[in-house]
């Protein structure tokens, strides 16, 4: 596994996107980069650059009213609710605010949502937040589960998609693959660097990842 890699993209001077090359085992694919995200999500200063290049993204005839988190970008959420906000971007919610939340998830991997928060599902806008999307699975049941609950998709953010779309809706990123021109997800059952002989350098998730001695 090699060292940090910092990618920069003239689009947002004001953001960088921190890069690990090697093979990486995430929950529904193996990938040859992993792109840490933390500090984005935790970091004051990067969490606002996110979500106002982000916010850039809708005008402000879209509606929101809640905006679904995943991938642990609930700190980024609430700054792109602020910032949508002052864009103008409409809330049909009673309170006139937009309601920022995230999903539970069975030990099964369902995503569900318990009756305290379906209000903030049912009936109302919804734009899907979250870090990366790369074979679009969590995406494609997250609409799926978001339809279920009687939520309507007014948008799909992510800061790294190698998808430009998924189950119809258009995914607006801040990086793609462009920025990254040699990252390559493989399916588990076919993976190149498996076949290779490339040791497993870590194991990935949206909380962060863990190496493998």
């Amino acid at each position: 596994m090699e060292h940090v890699i910092k990618i920069y993209n003239e689009r947002y001077p004001n953001i960088l996107l921190r890069v690990l090359k090697g093979h990486f085992v995430t929950p529904h694919s193996h990938v040859n980069y992993y792109i840490d995200m933390s500090a984005m999500k935790a970091r004051q200063s990067e969490a606002n650059a996110v979500a106002e290049a982000i916010a850039e993204q809708y005008s402000s005839t879209t509606i929101v009213d809640t905006i679904l988190c995943l991938d642990g970008c609930e700190v980024i959420g609430a700054y792109l609710a602020d910032h949508l906000a002052k864009a103008g971007v409409l809330s049909m919610n009673a309170h006139k605010t937009i309601y920022i939340t995230v999903p539970e998830f069975t030990t099964n991997g369902q995503m569900i949502f318990r009756e305290n928060i379906r209000s903030m599902i049912k009936d109302k806008h919804v734009l899907l937040l979250l870090a990366s999307a790369t074979t679009g699975k969590t995406l494609a049941d997250a609409i799926d589960t978001i339809r279920y609950y009687g939520g309507q998709i007014s948008g799909v953010s992510a800061i790294f998609s190698a998808a430009n779309s998924v189950s119809g809706m258009p995914i607006f990123h801040l990086f793609d693959t462009s920025d990254i021109p040699d990252y390559i997800t493989y399916d588990s059952s076919n993976c190149k660097l498996c076949q290779n002989g490339e040791k497993i350098d870590a194991i990935c998730n949206s909380f962060g990842y863990s190496t493998i001695n």
